[in-house]
């Protein structure tokens, strides 16, 4: 199972990635200035921090507990990121939409395009920080 230490490092990395990608691209596809897709983006990337950290620990726990490891084939992945994108669209819905002053569901149509960018970064950001970062135990076990 990851450290503590290892999971703040995974979160901090995954969000300043994630944060040089969507504000650019949020503010092209959005037709935003780059200032307010900035504040969505670092306040979005701030929630999403918390919950990431939260998220994967409570996952990796739960895992440890049902299965007896940590490792992650590729269904558990593609759950792993939905899960994760559905919870953070929960608590991001109402901001998002009270800040750029559009309704709720203009908001949840821009949240789940942002969704959609996450759920394809998430899981192939997790694909390269578990190949970057393994865990001793994975080098001796075959994956699933």
């Amino acid at each position: 199972m990851r450290t503590t230490r290892d999971r703040i490092r995974h979160a901090i990395l995954f969000e300043a990635v994630g944060l040089a990608l969507i504000i650019p691209l949020g503010s092209l596809a959005f037709g935003l200035p780059a200032q307010h897709m900035g504040v969505i983006g670092v306040g979005s990337a701030m929630a999403a921090t918390v919950w990431n950290f939260f998220y994967n620990m409570g996952f990796d726990r739960a895992m440890q507990r049902w299965a007896g490891h940590t490792r992650k084939g590729l269904a558990l992945r593609v759950l792993h990121a939905f899960l994760f994108e559905a919870g953070l669209l929960l608590v991001l819905l109402p901001p998002i939409a009270w800040y750029l002053g559009i309704t709720l569901m203009q908001a949840f149509v821009m949240d789940l395009a942002i969704a959609g960018f996450y759920l394809a970064y998430a899981f192939l950001f997790n694909l390269a920080y578990d190949r970057a970062f393994p865990l001793p135990a994975w080098q001796q076990q075959p994956t699933g």
